[in-house]
């Protein structure tokens, strides 16, 4: 018997909405089936074989890779989301190999030297459109990555490619997160990547295990670096009160250790939110195909309006008191 708000089950274990491997729209170039493997987990290898993936090891999110060991890299964080990610798409029961693969390949454009390098890449590149590293990640996926005999980039599938490029949302309409890069116009002259809809039940997720991921590992991060301190988080809205009732549990503990499990308790809080809202939102909606999920005009995996008001106040903090610090 299936818990309130849990979608049926196929025989395979996906809800009826998931990313159908035997049914995907296949890839620009087409190739032989694998014996062994999906198409989806055949992405996700890909992308961890690329050398772009390999370079993640030494680019960062906030700090200088040098500045110590500690701190997260662009690859840790992808490992971190790709986990999120996937525990998120077996509670949903959607495709978890899809999902890996997004949240493996998603910030696979990123520039070295944090945030920092990517306003200094931009600004250089402004008298040719700027540099933006969503479209590098599609660029490098597509044709930078020089590996295979038969074609350039990493030939995936459309799930995944569109699952890439849409993650914050529909390029073309009224909700449109942004203009349409150049050269994904030009390769949806090719292989139509559908911009207008909705992205995927599995980039919806994999792009919210990414937000997950990175609030909650830049607090330990900031923690760490020493940019802002216990007593600093404590007016910020769930993230407070989570440290203050492990403190409360646990009196004495030494910061590090108090700092990662109210980390724990934040993530938990976040993906358990997620699913309860992803539910409710199905529910109300009744997808049965993952074009279906498409077709809709919002959403169909998000927090609550409460959980974004959090996230937003957080986001506003480190920010802040982070991201704009004069050290990063």
């Amino acid at each position: 018997m299936n818990a309130p708000n849990t979608p049926s089950l196929t025989l395979f274990g996906h809800a009826p909405y998931a990313s159908d491997p035997w049914a995907s729209r296949g890839r620009l170039i087409d190739e032989p089936e694998s014996a062994t493997r999906s198409c989806f987990q055949r992405d996700r290898d890909r992308v961890i074989h690329s050398t772009a993936f390999r370079r993640l090891q030494y680019k960062t999110q906030v700090f200088i890779y040098h500045e110590g060991d500690h701190f997260r890299t662009r690859l840790t964080h992808s490992l971190e989301v790709a986990q999120i990610a996937r525990s998120i798409a077996r509670a949903l029961g959607l495709n978890e190999d899809l999902a890996e693969a997004l949240a493996l390949a998603h910030d696979l454009g990123h520039t070295p030297f944090g945030h920092a390098g990517e306003d200094a890449l931009n600004e250089a590149m402004a008298p040719y459109g700027g540099f933006d590293h969503n479209e590098q990640t599609f660029r490098v996926l597509t044709c930078l990555e020089r590996r295979y005999a038969a074609f350039d980039g990493l030939n995936l599938t459309w799930e995944t490619l569109e699952g890439v490029v849409k993650h914050n949302g529909p390029l073309i309409g009224r909700d449109a997160s942004r203009a349409v890069p150049p050269s994904v116009a030009a390769y949806c002259r090719r292989f139509d990547l559908e911009l207008a809809t909705q992205p995927g039940p599995e980039a919806q997720v994999a792009a919210l295990a990414d937000d997950i991921a990175y609030n909650n590992h830049d607090i330990d991060d900031g923690l760490r670096a020493g940019l802002f301190s216990l007593d600093d988080l404590d007016d910020v809205p769930l993230v407070g009160p989570v440290f203050r009732k492990v403190a409360a549990a646990h009196p004495g503990l030494e910061r590090p250790r108090l700092a990662h499990e109210a980390v724990r308790r934040l993530i938990d809080h976040m993906v358990n939110d997620l699913l309860e809202e992803t539910r409710r939102r199905v529910a109300a909606a009744g997808p049965e195909t993952a074009a279906d999920v498409r077709a809709l005009d919002h959403p169909v995996v998000a927090f609550s309006a409460p959980m974004r008001q959090n996230d937003r106040a957080l986001k506003a903090f480190l920010f802040a008191r982070m991201y704009r610090h004069a050290r990063v």
